[in-house]
């Protein structure tokens, strides 16, 4: 694929076909089928968490088959552009023996109309955090310690959450009302935080700014409030969650400045905030394979959801100490 911009004008389908071939070559998919359905966790599929327009917007949920205590919750927001994955396949699953329920949430994905344009994605997914949190206890969940862990798109989504808490103008009708969409962590893999300057970026990464078609149906500099509202750089305050921040210095979809933009936003919020640089890491879902960042994520995960402590022998199981093992092969800043 040629690193030049492409012409435009040449209709949805080109468009479509582009972003295919993006997300193929971001290596988006594949996870093995032994990390998707774990033994010992079990799998609620097609909970409907709103409806719009008469369409179901369901979520599939995670659980120990055992458990005594409440459960934080971890959401999973998957990756492909805005246009393509589904909720229905979770890398995640595995944190269900860790302590935690995780819920895979599927959002509205774009077909180039202003139907899915953003927020829509937005709201879908501040709509599954206020009807997760009022029927936590229907799952033996605790609803006031809710995470979430997205990658790409999923990681633009869950930075917005992490960062636009309190915010009317985002936070959408549907579903429940009256219930708080405020998260208590983001874990952010490769996420796309300031669109304006990403299509200015001197990298020239046209990929971004036609994939972010499928998020605003134009350009950032043609929508550009659209662009400034979908930005989670630019709504960082003293209010906005704790972050870990994880990008690749091989992503050649992202830009790692991106990354560098939300922590530096966040820091001078006088947010806790930590950015993690990996060398030889790609823009793909096979990050969520490295045991350095899952060393991370879980420690992190940790420190803000206190999960329980559980022995897998009696059916409560406790976190693998590997876990809080030393992180190799990382350069990083960590702040606060």
């Amino acid at each position: 694929m040629s690193g030049t911009t492409p012409p435009r004008g040449n209709g949805p389908w080109l468009i479509s076909i582009c972003l295919g071939l993006v997300m193929v070559l971001a290596g988006c998919g594949g996870t093995p089928r032994a990390l998707l359905e774990p033994d010992g966790v079990r799998i609620i599929r097609g909970l409907t968490y709103a409806t719009n327009d008469g369409e179901s917007l369901q979520l599939d949920l995670y659980l120990p088959e055992t458990y005594g205590q409440p459960l934080p919750i971890v959401i999973w927001l998957h990756g492909g552009g805005w246009m393509f994955g589904s909720h229905k396949s979770c890398p995640l699953a595995t944190l269900a023996t860790h302590g935690y329920a995780v819920a895979s949430v599927g959002y509205r994905l774009g077909d180039l109309s202003e139907r899915t344009a953003f927020p829509a994605q937005l709201h879908d997914c501040k709509a599954s955090v206020r009807w997760l949190r009022k029927n936590a206890w229907r799952f033996g969940c605790d609803g006031d310690r809710i995470g979430v862990w997205g990658l790409s798109a999923g990681a633009h989504l869950a930075a917005l959450l992490g960062t636009t808490m309190g915010n009317p103008s985002l936070e959408g009708s549907l579903g429940e009302t009256g219930v708080s969409s405020d998260v208590q962590a983001v874990v952010s893999l490769f996420a796309p935080t300031e669109l304006l300057a990403l299509e200015s970026s001197d990298e020239g990464h046209w990929r971004v700014t036609l994939v972010s078609l499928g998020l605003l149906n134009g350009r950032p500099s043609e929508r550009p409030q659209l662009a400034r509202d979908a930005s989670s750089a630019l709504h960082a305050n003293r209010n906005s969650a704790p972050f870990l921040i994880i990008h690749g210095r091989d992503d050649t979809l992202v830009p790692v400045a991106q990354s560098e933009l939300l922590h530096a936003a966040l820091s001078a919020a006088g947010v806790p905030s930590t950015l993690l640089l990996f060398d030889h890491l790609s823009h793909s879902d096979a990050a969520l394979r490295q045991p350095a960042v899952l060393a991370a994520a879980h420690k992190f995960l940790a420190d803000q959801l206190h999960p329980p402590a559980v022995d897998v022998s009696s059916g409560q199981h406790r976190a693998s100490a590997s876990l809080d093992t030393p992180l190799a092969g990382t350069r990083g800043t960590h702040d606060r």
